[in-house]
């Protein structure tokens, strides 16, 4: 039987950044559209600063959301991407003409809504001491500063916002950052490595290759795989250089191992990444128990089902793999999912009834 593991909390990454808008007439249309814009037109100092903190925001960043409307946090965010110029998405088709066009920065941001608006007012006192000195979101009444669109969020303000907000914020970003996939902690963890001052161009530019599996990982990697371990096809230009730990996750050597890397056709690349298959060290394919066995008939993959044994170097990656990826599904197993497993004995023997399918045995290692 297989063993029964907690699902991994999901925090935000160390150097995480924390933001706040203050939101007018376009509040519902930012949540709904996910996302932030500011116009690049300098009318003030304020609007100057937001435009500057636009381009600022960072893959992974929190924001706080606040509907001038009502004068109250409704929503908190985490950024998908970095800021892009793009024309004003709340005003299509203006054609009006002024100093620098209607362009302005824009950034893709996930939202998720409280369950209850949060009045910064009732907390003026605890929060007045802790807001930034210049361009503050918030006055020390606690009523919202309409003038600034975009502030940064000192941390030890974001730390009492988690605090006083509750615990619903750090549930709401766990989940936003689980429901974006491995795309969002993959950009987190480039934007990280581009940022260090320890390396030079040269490498790290290898590191970044080796995120989208080319350069000298995936020639390395050639040293030591030379087919899919599932399809058999040799024909590399159709195989994809996967890392066993992955990318994200990995230190410096680790990106570049010959032995943290597989090659798959695509289809199963999804499949090993978002933690659906996985093997044990023999050998044996290990199918996660929330895979729709749909995707097995019709991608032929029969059970029990084994590939040639893994080299000693390569085991401590799937090990790796094992504990951290296969079945977490990028952050943890989805609740949908954990509580609405069908009984097999319920659905045996029906026309078209959902099947789970379980791995044989957890492999020892």
């Amino acid at each position: 039987m297989q063993r029964d593991r907690a699902a991994p909390q999901v925090d935000p990454p160390r150097d995480v950044r924390y933001w706040w808008v203050n939101q007018k007439r376009t509040h519902r249309q930012e949540l709904d559209g996910e996302l932030l814009w500011a116009g690049r037109k300098k009318q003030s100092a304020a609007d100057s600063e937001s435009s500057s903190n636009m381009t600022k925001i960072m893959p992974g960043d929190v924001v706080f959301a606040l509907s001038l409307a009502g004068g109250t946090v409704r929503a908190v965010g985490v950024a998908l991407g970095r800021a892009r110029e793009a024309p004003n998405p709340f005003e299509p088709g203006v054609t009006r003409k002024e100093p620098g066009g209607r362009r302005g920065w824009q950034v893709s941001v996930r939202f998720a809504e409280l369950a209850h608006p949060w009045h910064p007012k009732d907390h003026a006192a605890e929060l007045a001491r802790l807001l930034p000195e210049r361009n503050s979101p918030l006055r020390s009444s606690g009523y919202p500063n309409a003038a600034i669109y975009l502030a940064a969020v000192p941390r030890k303000m974001a730390a009492a916002l988690r605090k006083l907000i509750g615990n619903e914020v750090d549930a709401l970003i766990e989940d936003i950052t689980r429901r974006a996939g491995s795309q969002l902690l993959d950009d987190v963890a480039e934007e990280a490595l581009q940022q260090r001052t320890d390396l030079d161009a040269a490498r790290k530019l290898e590191l970044l290759k080796a995120r989208r599996g080319q350069g000298v990982y995936r020639a390395n990697l050639e040293g030591v795989e030379t087919a899919c371990r599932l399809t058999g096809l040799l024909d590399r230009r159709h195989l994809r250089a996967s890392h066993i730990k992955p990318w994200r996750s990995a230190n410096d050597a680790e990106k570049l191992d010959k032995y943290n890397g597989l090659f798959l056709s695509p289809h199963l690349e999804h499949l090993f990444c978002r933690g659906y298959i996985s093997f044990s060290d023999s050998g044996e394919l290990l199918v996660s128990r929330y895979l729709n066995p749909a995707v097995l008939d019709k991608w032929g993959l029969q059970l029990p089902r084994y590939v040639d044994a893994f080299r000693p170097e390569q085991c401590r990656y799937l090990d790796y793999h094992r504990q951290e990826v296969f079945e977490r599904h990028v952050g943890g197993r989805r609740k949908s999912q954990e509580t609405n497993v069908p009984d097999p004995s319920e659905t045996e023997g029906e026309p078209g009834a959902p099947v789970t399918v379980y791995a044989e045995e957890w492999p020892a290692d």
